[in-house]
This record gives C-alpha cells, sequence and structure tokens, in this order.
C-alpha cells in the first residue's frame, strides 16, 4: 500500500475542493468490528448518515483505486476512501477575497497579495471562503497548491504552485529555509533604556495540539528572527519594524516581538489571549499589523532570482515603505 503523502486522490478537485481522503483504521477492534466500508463510514459519521446514503449511491464515494464504494464493499484495513465532504452551511463571509490581487503569474507560479484574516487553504470555519478555493475556481487552475504557510491574521505575499509537476521543488526552497522572507510590523516604540535595534532573537518555540498559540520553553533554540525598528512615530509612540525570521515556526514573529514587551498591535494572542474561533482571531476588531512585505529566493528550475513584493499597508502605518521611512505620510 503506497503512504498518504504519496497517493494520488483518484477524485479530482470540485468547485476548488480537494477530496476528503479516510484512511480505514487498521487496529483489531476495528477490523473485528467492521465487515464492510460502509458500515464503517455510517458508524463514524452518525450526524451524517442520510447524506453519505446519497453520495454512496451517486457513486461519488470511491476506494484508494477510485472504484466507487457499495454496500458490498469489504473493509480493507489501512485502506483508502475518499469522497467531497459539503462545505458549512453557514460558513462566514469574506467580503476581502476579492481584494485578493495577483502579483505574479506563469506557467509553474502564482503569487498573489493576500489581505488580512483571509485563510489560505480550507480549515476550520472557512472552506470554500479561501485563497486556494477561490483562486482555483476563479481562475480555472484545479491543481493550484501553496508553496508555503501564510497564518489567516497576517496579509501579504503567498506563493503558490500551479502545476503538480513543479510543486515538489517550489515546496522544497521553503522547507530548507533558501527563501528570504521580510516582515513589516507596527508595534509600540521601545524604551529609552532597552538594548539597541536592530536585535536577533533566539528561542525554543513548541505548537502543542489543541493549544491556540505557540509558547517558549527552555531548551536548544530552534527559532531565530531578525528584528530593525526602521520607523517612528513619536506622537503615537509607535514604530515600524522590520523582521526577517531565519526559521518558520507557528507564531514565531508575534512570540518574538511579544518577548520583547513589544506585542504586535491588534495581536489577539499577545499580551493577554482573546481567543475567538477556530484560530483565536476576533473578526470584529482591526487587524493584526503584520505584513509579509516581500519574499525571494533562487528559482529550483532554473536558477535565476525571484523576488515579489507586497503592495499593500499595514492600516496603523499607511505610509510605510521598505526603504525605512521614518513615520507615516
Amino acid at each position: 500500500m503506497p503512504s498518504p503523502r504519496k497517493h494520488v486522490p483518484p477524485l479530482p478537485v470540485r468547485d476548488g475542493l480537494n477530496p476528503t481522503r479516510l484512511v480505514l483504521p487498521h487496529d483489531p477492534g476495528s477490523v473485528a468490528r467492521y465487515a464492510t466500508a460502509v458500515a464503517y463510514l455510517l458508524d463514524r459519521f452518525p450526524d451524517d448518515t442520510d447524506r453519505l446514503r446519497e453520495k454512496i449511491a451517486a457513486e461519488e464515494v470511491v476506494t484508494g483505486e477510485g472504484t466507487p464504494v457499495t454496500a458490498a464493499t469489504p473493509y480493507a484495513p489501512r485502506g483508502f476512501l475518499y469522497l467531497y465532504r459539503d462545505p458549512p452551511a453557514a460558513e462566514p463571509g469574506v467580503p476581502a477575497l476579492a481584494d485578493v490581487e495577483v502579483l505574479h503569474r506563469d506557467d509553474d507560479l502564482l503569487v498573489v497579495d493576500k489581505p488580512h484574516l483571509v485563510a489560505t487553504t480550507p480549515r476550520g470555519r472557512w472552506v470554500t471562503q479561501t485563497v486556494l478555493t477561490h483562486l482555483r475556481v476563479t481562475l480555472d487552475l484545479p491543481d493550484l497548491v501553496p508553496a508555503h504557510r501564510l497564518d489567516r491574521p497576517t496579509a501579504g505575499v503567498l506563493v503558490l504552485t500551479v502545476r503538480p509537476q513543479v510543486r515538489g521543488a517550489y515546496q522544497t526552497v521553503f522547507q530548507e529555509r533558501r527563501a528570504r522572507k521580510t516582515y513589516e510590523a507596527v508595534a509600540a516604540l521601545p524604551d529609552d533604556d532597552a538594548p539597541p535595534f536592530p536585535r536577533t532573537v533566539s528561542s525554543r518555540i513548541v505548537k502543542r495540539r489543541g493549544v491556540v498559540r505557540a509558547e517558549e520553553v527552555p531548551g536548544e533554540p530552534n527559532a531565530e528572527s531578525s528584528i530593525e525598528l526602521v520607523g517612528s512615530d513619536e506622537e503615537r509612540g509607535l514604530g515600524l519594524y522590520r523582521l526577517a525570521p531565519r526559521t518558520g515556526k507557528t507564531h514565531q514573529l508575534r512570540l518574538h516581538m511579544a518577548s520583547l514587551g513589544l506585542p504586535i498591535l491588534h495581536d489577539p494572542f499577545w499580551p493577554e489571549l482573546r481567543a475567538d474561533g477556530d484560530d483565536g482571531v476576533d473578526d470584529a476588531g482591526p487587524p493584526l499589523q503584520l505584513l509579509a512585505r516581500s519574499l525571494e529566493f533562487d528559482d529550483p528550475l532554473t536558477g535565476a532570482p525571484r523576488r515579489f513584493t507586497s503592495r499593500r499597508t499595514l492600516a496603523e502605518w499607511p505610509g510605510c515603505e521598505e526603504d525605512g521611512s521614518q513615520g507615516p505620510r
């Protein structure tokens, strides 16, 4: 049986969404309990039995080999089942989706400027109202896949691959930290007696399952960020910071700024957790003032340098530019 990561789904993308893959458990209890794949499905999703029966009758549930599941399909431990899950009936609308701007497009890459509070991929409350689903449908690019992660609260440059044949090469650039990312953030100005900038912050960051925010723990550092103060607004007591992560841990930049006593403006996680929804973000409040300003790397296929720059601004610093402008204009 091929590994789940390498297995090619037998169902195509539909309405911008991948089919859901289920792996049939192989523990002795499950093997003894279920004689058929249908028995397992109906037991696992008791609230959706009527809809599941409709999908099975329509041959919309298939095995890993693409064979439609029937009442007689035997239970196959470690086997795959694929089906299309229905989007949430009450999925929140995301007006900012209309503001997703294409910065670059070629046969291999699509680069967009993501707004704040728009999810990159389907997750939790957002399925159809995400960058990936929206672009797959509106641009007719069913094989589109992100090359890296950009959290929902963060705006800015997002790189996606257009063709499956090049996906691995570009994703490896990010996995091996060969992409150079620059962010901008607005936070309070440091105290007069604080150590000078630029500064490098190193710590050990862990993200525990079921816990909304990451945390710093004792131990060997696994996260490093370079932080520079590039603009000052003395009247409001705010600064514009340029952040360059050298690693890619969850919530790294937000946590490192908070560890300096300079939490990013409107961060619902630091200094205090104000959780709301799947990712702890209150959409009713002002957005986190964090922007993925630029991203550059050497193209893994051609060797040519690639650089992409966001055209967005931060609401609390509307005149911010990469040259380190001293205050809003």
